[in-house]
């Protein structure tokens, strides 16, 4: 999102003439506008669409909107801010808990709503920001778990992503197999410390050029490994 007057804004509401409304108003503002009148189109437009923000009704046809919040959460992290006619304590904190970022009661200002939603969408680009980690030619989008190197999309098991993202966020720091062990797989975790040292090789053969010369993560002898961002004169270690 280049700037949040040019978030995409998702506007769920069974009302014509409020959905009609928040439409205009929002588009005077600079966002761009997606409409839905009832939950089930909502939630397709909220999962294909890939709106910045969400505002939702509660009352919909067909689909509530703390059933809907429910679903897109199985998903997507997309800010939403509910809109409701509902005043009571316990509407607010179920809206809350079902994963609405905030709640708005019926009728409001055109000015506190647009307060709200420049609110939120501050907010998620700040979060962007600390969940995307990059190293040399290495992105890795935390919220997403999706990996890329030189642009072009990475397989990564689960496993394979946490290790990764873990190497990248300590890079240039000797991590040890000890601590690898109980940051990816838990403090619980009992089975063989060398589980480490096979999905380190795994990691090599999608991300080095010649994984038996890595640049990226290096083998620190006796101890554990390091990852290095971009390409060093030295010379890779050899794996113990």
């Amino acid at each position: 999102m280049a700037g949040e007057d040019k978030a995409r804004i998702l506007i769920i509401e069974d009302e014509d003439a409020l959905r009609e409304s928040l439409k205009i108003n929002l588009k005077k503002q600079g966002f761009k506008v997606l409409t839905a009148a009832d939950g089930e189109t909502g939630l397709e437009k909220a999962l294909n669409k890939s709106p910045d923000l969400v505002l939702l009704d509660v009352m919909l046809p067909g689909m509530d909107g703390f059933s809907l919040v429910n679903a897109l959460r199985k998903h997507s992290d997309v800010p939403v801010l509910i809109l409701s006619a509902r005043t009571s304590e316990l509407d607010r904190i179920v809206g809350l808990e079902s994963g609405a970022d905030d709640y708005l009661i019926k009728p409001f200002s055109v000015g506190e709503l647009i307060a709200r939603v420049r609110a939120l969408l501050r907010r998620t680009q700040r979060v962007t920001v600390r969940d995307r980690l990059e190293a040399g030619p290495l992105q890795l989008d935390l919220v997403s778990r999706q990996a890329t190197l030189r642009g072009k999309p990475l397989s990564l098991s689960p496993r394979e992503f946490s290790l990764l993202a873990e190497l990248i966020r300590h890079q240039g720091a000797v991590l040890s197999r000890d601590l690898l062990l109980s940051r990816v797989w838990g403090m619980d975790y009992m089975g063989d410390p060398r589980t480490v040292d096979v999905h380190v090789r795994w990691l090599r053969e999608k991300i080095e050029d010649n994984p038996s010369q890595p640049r990226f993560i290096r083998t620190v002898r006796g101890v554990g490994y390091r990852f290095v961002p971009g390409e060093e004169a030295e010379d890779a270690d050899e794996e113990v």
